[in-house]
């Protein structure tokens, strides 16, 4: 390599890094919390595989697992609620696992994350970033050539899914299960929830509360049962879990089979 080459190389490497160093820097994220929870999650991981997914110069973390059954049904990816990681183990872990015994395939997706204390509306700044986390895993499953691909949000989670449909339609998205979801913070200008409700016409919807869910979920359902019918009719199904509180405890078989048994339902009806 002559001298002008070599400059040259080395030119477009500083220029590499540097960008991928300010593009991680740009992030809103809490990178340092990400990584705990990836150093806590791998080393005690029974069920499925780490994968390092890249979106916008970050590396994230992703879990993904095969189904345990000779046929697939398709993917279900997970968004877990605020603050947390793609193992907790209230809501996303029982899916994360469960769900591959009954013939799905599962990425549960660490998304972006704050400080422990950080309140709802801090999380505004961060909403933008789902979009290329989302992407990046559904770069992921294309690859596996997995088609029926269904997001799962929880909480905060289904905020996001929602966010990124509405922005992004993909035709290899069919459904969005929304697992106790509530108005957002709809005076912030990425946290609306129901603005984005009312741009999913290209999926079905299951969205899903307990009966003892927190007030803001309750508030919300009843508005968004209106709308549902209104707007998606067939395509929109509204289903309470009896007993369930917002996280599910004690009811996560029952919520693994409730999923399983309208996802199954809706691929067949697409077939």
């Amino acid at each position: 390599m002559n001298r002008i080459s070599l400059m040259l190389a080395v030119v477009i490497l500083a220029s590499t890094v540097g960008a991928s160093l300010t593009t991680a820097a740009s992030s809103k994220s809490d990178l340092a919390k990400e990584k705990r929870w990836k150093d806590q999650i791998v080393d005690s991981l029974v069920v499925g595989d780490e994968v390092m997914l890249a979106a916008d110069g970050i590396n994230f973390l992703a879990l993904y697992a095969e189904p345990t059954t000779e046929k697939s049904k398709g993917v279900v990816i997970l968004l877990h609620g605020i603050g947390v990681h793609p193992a907790w183990p209230d809501v996303i872990e029982p899916l994360r696992t469960g769900l591959p015994e009954l013939g799905w395939h599962t990425l549960s997706l660490q998304m972006p994350v704050l400080k422990n204390a950080a309140e709802a509306s801090e999380y505004n700044d961060l909403i933008p970033e789902v979009s290329a986390r989302l992407s990046s895993a559904l770069d992921f499953l294309r690859q596996k050539n997995i088609e029926n691909i269904i997001v799962t949000g929880h909480s905060m989670g289904s905020l996001m899914a929602a966010y990124y449909i509405a922005e992004h339609p993909n035709k290899n998205i069919k459904s969005l299960v929304i697992l106790g979801g509530d108005n957002g913070v709809p005076e912030q200008s990425y946290m609306d929830s129901l603005k984005y409700f009312k741009q999913l016409e290209q999926v079905n919807i299951i969205d899903v509360y307990g009966s003892d869910d927190t007030q803001s979920v309750l508030d919300t359902v009843s508005i968004r049962r209106l709308l549902g019918k209104r707007l998606y009719q067939k395509h929109y199904q509204l289903v309470e879990v009896e007993g369930a509180n917002h996280f599910y405890r004690g009811k996560e078989n029952k919520l693994i089979d409730l999923l399983n048994w309208r996802l199954t339902e809706l691929a067949e009806q697409a077939n």
